[in-house]
């Protein structure tokens, strides 16, 4: 109960705002819609995780924002923004380009080249795993320490 609770509160808290003072949400905020995006606007920029869901009702779409919310600080150091896209009927140009059928959450690496597509949630921890042993976060990790 909780969790939806929050789902629903963490949907309609961006809308109040953008009601309020008229603008859209700011570029860097960390869940959004998938909406008219395309992958090639994430290129060397960003990691998309793109959640899919057939409605936002799903629990398993809801346990995965959930998960990711709560890892939010591990995710954005890994420059990770998440999609999502719970209407079908939509055809956004995420979803005809990754084509999931039902929950899906897929991991797109910064080069463009999707690394990871699983049916199931999975925890930030195991997602972090999976970022870290892809060669462009090796490189940045050891650009980091060299770096300083």
């Amino acid at each position: 109960m909780t969790r939806t609770l929050a789902l629903v509160l963490s949907a309609l808290f961006p809308l109040a705002t953008l009601a309020a003072d008229g603008t859209a949400p700011a570029e860097d905020e960390f869940v959004r819609s998938a909406g008219d995006s395309e992958l090639s606007e994430f290129l060397w920029v960003n990691r998309p995780i793109v959640v899919f869901a057939d409605t936002p009702a799903d629990p398993r779409f809801q346990q995965q924002i959930d998960m990711l919310v709560e890892g939010e600080a591990a995710m954005r150091d890994r420059d990770v923004v998440v999609l999502t896209d719970t209407d079908p009927a939509a055809r956004s140009p995420i979803r005809s380009q990754l084509r999931p059928r039902g929950f899906q959450m897929v991991f797109v690496d910064k080069d463009g080249v999707v690394k990871l597509r699983k049916p199931s949630p999975w925890s930030v921890r195991e997602i972090g795993r999976s970022i870290d042993k892809t060669p462009l976060r090796q490189r940045e990790i050891r650009e980091r320490r060299e770096g300083g």
